[in-house]
């Protein structure tokens, strides 16, 4: 059984940076695609990174493009996202989420059938 348990979430200044980490277990097999998503409250979840664990693959939401970034550490099957440059709209509830293959890294929630509990991110002005 495939768990997901996300870290790293906190209250941050506009500007700043939190890295956060999502543990990865119960994989029957190495290759599968993992990412972030978000959800503020009274908005639709949103896609913002994920990437294949075969390498190379990878998707960014424009929204976050240049500013965060998705990395997975295959050694112990953890995912992280390095956010930079936060603005106080990025606060939300923010999710790892898992599809086994076959699998395209993307945004859409529809796509991934693994989901952790969330972790917060706030932002404040």
């Amino acid at each position: 059984q495939v768990q997901l348990v996300e870290s790293g979430g906190g209250s941050v200044q506009a500007g700043g940076s939190l890295r956060l980490s999502c543990a990865a277990s119960g994989f029957t097999t190495s290759r599968y695609c993992i990412g972030w998503f978000r959800q503020a409250p009274g908005k639709e979840r949103e896609g913002l990174a994920s990437i294949w664990t075969g390498g190379v693959y990878t998707y960014y939401a424009d929204s976050v493009k240049g500013r965060f970034t998705i990395a997975l550490d295959n050694t112990d099957n953890t995912l992280y996202l390095q956010m930079n440059s936060l603005k106080p709209e990025d606060t939300a509830m923010y999710y790892c989420a898992a599809e086994i293959p076959p699998c395209v890294p993307s945004g859409r929630s529809s796509d991934f059938n693994s989901w952790g509990r969330g972790t917060q991110v706030t932002v404040s002005s």
